[in-house]
């Protein structure tokens, strides 16, 4: 290899080291704030072996009007009762208390260490429990009676004649299981005066990552309105400080808050699960909250993380006597899966969070999952997927490298040039321009193939981070596609094979590829190894597999072409001329 090639290695191990260094100051805690976390830690678990009911608290109420009648005193707390309702894919439990949902198990994905996969957290209101302001839920109900086997119904009444009731109802799509639960939501004036209330809230429990490399930025809260979804992680609740200099922009924060009209949807979610809680019917959403939760993560009792719950709210309203008001809504407690979520009806799908590149990322996703369909195995997917890419490329790369040769080949006039107008850089692109113009020569064909690949990487960067299709997916030494390929660790630093591989190929690839004289185009070349390795040192392994394998593709085409004869540069107007004449002598006979 060259100096510039090993001026790149050297670039290379730098900015990874640096990446890691940064990553790690950034995610890692102080010891102070080890210390602070394993102490809440230990006061909640202290706190959960005491079993009490849950005390009643009511919803923000309006002032009384002058008619009502004086409150009746508190009602006594209401036993806890939990129960399960099933489906072929998941297990919901069911607490009275808050009339919510507990845990959501999913029957068919494994956690850390082949664990089980619950949605919600302990720490965190169940899913579907009313609330008027963060972490405070309304308790009080008992579970009432119900003929279906599939429905879960809770009751309370407040004190001024509020009747509150809660069907829940599991859906079963063909014997197949579902991932939803439709919730209705109804509230009714059985008292003989008219009552109001402020606005309330409907929690969607929280999430945590599931795995203890998971990243963090993909755990966090997201709501929808009129198109957008609108995604803040749990690092957003951290100081805010300017990188390496510690001076701080914005101190912590403890809840997250949007008042805004027309809200569809709102989610807790980590890298591949989300619980999403949608309005089917009703006045649609008028505020968001979430707040941060501080956890240990089950692979390092060491280590503290962050998780977060959120919830939905409502509008508040007015009902005289005999009045009642109905939202019905959809709870989806599963993986991210773009086909399921596609189906909800409310753009639940953007919970993805594909990015600018959505259209490619779905593409490759409904593509891999076809491929996958035929072969079995998400490795051979991605592999057949790249080489079908690489195919319908094929034109376009030998194009450029035509086009890299001729540069190549017209790199002596150019060294000309700049030499003799290196004191008039004006001058001197002028007459490069008029060379390149004379030859019929494109100085950045080259690169199109290049430009062309970066949504396509992107678009997998996008999809491979939230899709569900690649947990637990193996291939060689890979025990899991959707994680980095941590073979073991060096002084602290992971060795991920798949993307030093990809590096390695990136630079086989550049030593194979026409120089072309161009400084601006070696030099976009000679950093497109740092840049994409940065990507994926800490990335899904599938990615890294993609673009290992279109380098390799990339280098066999490269090799079949190299031996192709040196283009014979001519003007475009002499070459013009002599098929102008072969065109008459052809006439004359």
């Amino acid at each position: 290899m060259d100096r510039k090639a090993w001026i790149v290695i050297i670039l290379c191990i730098a900015s990874l080291g640096l990446w890691q260094w940064a990553y790690m100051q950034y995610y890692s805690p102080t010891p102070e704030q080890l210390a602070e976390a394993k102490r809440v830690a230990e006061e909640k678990q202290a706190a959960a072996a005491v079993v009490s009911p849950t005390p009643a608290a009511p919803l923000a109420e309006a002032a009384p009007t002058p008619a009502a009648e004086p409150p009746a005193p508190a009602a006594p707390s209401v036993p806890r009762e939990e129960f399960r309702i099933s489906t072929q894919l998941a297990d919901f439990l069911f607490v009275s208390d808050t009339g919510g949902i507990a845990t959501a198990e999913l029957l068919g994905h494994l956690g850390e260490n082949g664990s089980k996969v619950f949605l919600n957290i302990p720490e965190a209101l169940p899913i579907g429990a009313l609330a008027d302001e963060p972490g405070k839920p309304l308790g009080g109900f008992a579970r009432a009676s119900s003929s279906a086997p599939n429905e879960a119904i809770f009751a309370k009444t407040a004190a001024d004649g509020l009747e509150m009731r809660k069907t829940f109802r599991v859906e079963e799509n063909g014997g197949d299981g579902n991932y939803v639960v439709k919730l209705a939501l109804e509230f009714a004036n059985r008292g003989a005066a008219p009552v109001q209330r402020l606005g309330f809230f409907v929690s969607t429990g929280g999430a945590r990552p599931i795995h203890y490399a998971d990243m963090t930025i993909y755990t966090g809260f997201d709501w929808y309105r009129d198109g957008k979804a609108t995604f803040t992680d749990v690092n957003w609740f951290n100081a805010s400080s300017i990188p390496l200099t510690g001076i701080e922009l914005r101190a912590a924060q403890n809840v997250y808050e949007q008042k805004t009209d027309k809200i569809s949807w709102a989610a807790v979610k980590n890298q591949y699960f989300a619980t999403i809680v949608a309005v089917d019917e009703g006045d649609p959403g008028s505020a968001v909250w979430a707040r941060k939760i501080d956890l240990f993560h089950a692979g390092n009792a060491e280590k503290p993380i962050l998780g977060l719950e959120g919830a939905l709210g409502f509008p508040g309203f007015r009902l005289d006597p005999g009045q009642t008001k109905t939202w019905n809504l959809q709870i989806y407690a599963g993986p991210k899966d773009l086909g399921r979520l596609s189906k909800l009806g409310h753009g639940e799908q953007e919970v993805m969070h594909f990015g600018i590149f959505k259209w490619v990322s779905e593409i490759l996703l409904y593509s891999m999952n076809a491929l996958h369909g035929v072969l079995g195995n998400f490795a051979a997917a991605i592999i057949v997927l790249t080489i079908i890419i690489k195919a319908l490329l094929w034109p376009l790369q030998n194009k450029a490298t035509d086009s890299m040769r001729k540069m190549a080949a017209l790199s002596p006039k150019m060294t000309e040039l700049r030499e003799k107008y290196k004191d008039d850089p004006t001058k001197m692109n002028q007459e490069l321009m008029k060379l390149y113009k004379d030859y019929g020569v494109n100085p950045f064909g080259g690169c199109l193939p290049m430009l062309i690949q970066i949504p396509i990487f992107f678009g997998f960067y996008s999809m491979l981070g939230t899709a569900i299709e690649l947990r637990n997916s193996s291939f060689l030494w890979v025990h899991d596609l959707s994680q980095p390929d941590t073979v073991g660790h060096f002084l602290g630093f992971p060795i991920n094979i798949l993307p030093i591989l990809m590096a390695l190929t990136m630079l086989w690839q550049m030593s194979l590829t026409p120089k072309t004289g161009d400084a601006a185009q070696q030099r976009v070349f000679m950093f497109m190894p740092v840049i994409f390795i940065l990507f994926a040192y800490n990335f899904a392994s599938a990615l890294s597999l993609y673009w290992t394998t279109q380098n390799l593709i990339s280098i066999a085409q490269l090799y079949i072409t190299r031996n192709k004869p040196i283009p014979d540069l001519q003007k475009v107007a002499v070459s013009r001329k002599k098929a102008l004449e072969a065109g008459k002598g052809k006439n004359r006979k």
